[in-house]
Formats: structure tokens, sequence, C-alpha cells
């Protein structure tokens, strides 16, 4: 999944040419409009709010934690906050 901007058909066969479905919406200014899963696109900005939340904590944001196994328990920790809140304001 990727933005509107890397709607190129050169990219587009890089990607089918790995064994790679894109999921890239067609420029408005193209002239063969091109066919591509709306629902699986639109799950993107789910992805994207979710990182957003993740960089409200400083510790993920700044990269206190050098070593990368305690990054991911942090970022783990972090994940587990903020679904609990999801689950509470239900």
């Amino acid at each position: 999944m990727m933005d509107r901007a890397y709607d190129a058909d050169k990219l587009i066969e890089q990607f089918k040419h790995q064994g790679i479905i894109p999921v890239i919406p067609p420029k408005s200014n193209r002239k063969e409009i091109r066919e591509y899963d709306r629902h699986i696109y639109k799950e993107r900005n789910l992805i994207e709010c979710f990182i957003g939340k993740l960089k409200h904590f400083r510790r993920i944001f700044f990269r206190f934690e050098k070593s990368a196994k305690n990054y991911m328990y942090f970022v783990r920790f972090a994940t587990t906050i903020l679904t609990h809140r999801v689950i509470c304001l239900r």
C-alpha cells in the first residue's frame, strides 16, 4: 500500500514482476485508470493513525532505548496501553 504519488507504470510493473500486488490508487491525471482494492487501501489509514498515536510516547518518538530488543518491548507496552484505552472507551 502506497500513496498516490508512487503511481508510476515502471514501479507497478516491478512490483508485479516480484509477485507483489500493488495497492496504489491511480493519479487523477492518469490516462488509463487502473483498478486497485479500495477496501485494503482504506485500512492503511488505521495503520497511519496508530503509528501517530505511538509517537505520542516520547520514549518511542525519541528512541531513548538504544537496543532494538528494549525498544520493541516498549513499543509492545505502548500498544497494550493504547489497545486498553480503546477497549475502555467502548
